[in-house]
């Protein structure tokens, strides 16, 4: 593959900085900066998306809704990736939901320009054929990790994932909200962030979570946060 541009350094997002020049060249007049708060949404369930978006910085969460209306995080969208591939892959819709939890910055880009540019890059292709790899051991490594590890670890990993994607050891994240991505009670996240607390790992208050030990919040994670982290070293993208 070709080596990456030095013009496209100015990009944080991992796919858009490892785009060779003429590659960036095509795509850059078609990206739109935007502003993403937090709990926007990016792509509806079953709807056919219009755009894709390039993160830049902050976190997307992709989630599954249940009949009841109960909902649990499935995947999740940093800089290494990009919001949108059932449209750029040419399937359409999907039956899940993708909204940003935690806000930032990034690029909107036409689903059909992108889509486009897809089938003529080989470049842009391997990108994101790498990323739906990520995507496809995260989600993997989710569902077993939901099925068989404690609230505890669990939150510990999702912590660590969302660092991972902010950069930031400061992370704005209500109990509420932490309960839904998790698919457990409420109560149950309280106990859990106290524990991680008492130990000495994280700061939690009124909504905010801070990282106090790292080492010591990955040793408390599942072995789930180690075999994502570890693919997405392998794969270019951490």
């Amino acid at each position: 593959m070709p080596a990456r541009s030095r013009a496209t350094s100015i990009y944080k997002n991992r796919v858009l900085a490892a785009l060779g020049r003429s590659e960036i060249n095509r795509l850059a007049p078609h990206l739109s900066p935007m502003t993403f708060s937090q709990n926007a949404p990016l792509a509806a369930s079953g709807k056919k998306a219009r755009y894709a978006y390039f993160v830049e910085d902050g976190m997307a969460s992709t989630v599954i809704t249940m009949r009841d209306g109960s909902t649990v995080e499935v995947g999740v969208v940093g800089r290494e990736g990009v919001v949108g591939l059932p449209a750029v892959l040419g399937v359409g819709s999907s039956p899940l939901r993708t909204f940003m939890q935690i806000a930032g910055h990034g690029f909107r880009i036409k689903a059909e320009r992108l889509q486009k540019e897809f089938e003529r890059s080989r470049r842009l292709r391997f990108l994101l054929q790498q990323f739906v790899q990520l995507q496809m051991v995260l989600m993997a490594q989710s569902a077993a990790c939901n099925r068989l590890h404690e609230t505890s670890e669990r939150l510990a990993r999702w912590i660590l994932t969302c660092q991972d994607r902010v950069g930031s050891d400061c992370l704005q994240l209500k109990h509420e909200f932490l309960a839904q991505m998790l698919g457990t009670r409420r109560s149950s996240v309280t106990v859990a962030a106290g524990r991680l607390q008492r130990s000495g790992l994280v700061d939690y208050a009124r909504g905010k979570v801070t990282i106090r030990n790292r080492a010591g919040l990955e040793s408390a994670a599942c072995e789930c946060y180690r075999i994502v982290r570890n693919e997405a070293e392998r794969l270019g993208l951490a």
